[in-house]
């Protein structure tokens, strides 16, 4: 499996959502403040980030929004 990178933003339920999620999967991924210039080069080679947090595996986006557990387990294949 690719690196993940979840990139969030600070005060967003859904961001505490998705994070709670891979921590209960103990899946390991690097947080990205939606602020930092990773996520401005992440935007800039088309990765949408409109709805946050978004879950990027280096080639498609795993999960955004509302992460789902059972959807996660498929994707990554827990």
């Amino acid at each position: 499996m690719n690196e993940l990178t979840l990139v969030t933003s600070h005060d967003c339920h859904f961001c505490d959502h998705g994070r709670e999620v891979l921590a209960e999967l103990g899946i390991e991924a690097r947080e990205v403040p939606i602020e930092s210039e990773k996520a401005e080069e992440l935007a800039a080679q088309g990765v949408p980030l409109a709805f946050l947090p978004v879950l990027w595996d280096g080639v498609r986006v795993v999960a955004y929004g509302r992460f789902s557990e059972k959807r996660l387990r498929r994707e990554l294949a827990l």
